[in-house]
């Protein structure tokens, strides 16, 4: 299983992303640096959207889907 995610910054700006495991990749973004380059700075994030998917195909046409959002 694949989820998209989203977080929200301590910036108030949002961040989308895939994972296998939701519960670490938020941990990586919050206390490592295996966190995106994006949030490293903007910590804490915090979890604020996620949606299981079949496989990373469909995972990465709903990302791609919501990062064109306005």
């Amino acid at each position: 299983m694949y989820y998209v995610y989203i977080v929200k910054c301590s910036d108030e700006t949002l961040y989308t992303g895939i994972a296998k495991d939701i519960e670490k990749r938020v941990e990586e973004h919050n206390s490592s640096k295996l966190g995106a380059r994006y949030t490293k700075t903007r910590r804490p994030v915090e979890l604020v959207y996620s949606k299981k998917f079949k496989n990373r195909s469909e995972a990465t046409k709903e990302e791609y889907r919501i990062k064109r959002l306005s």
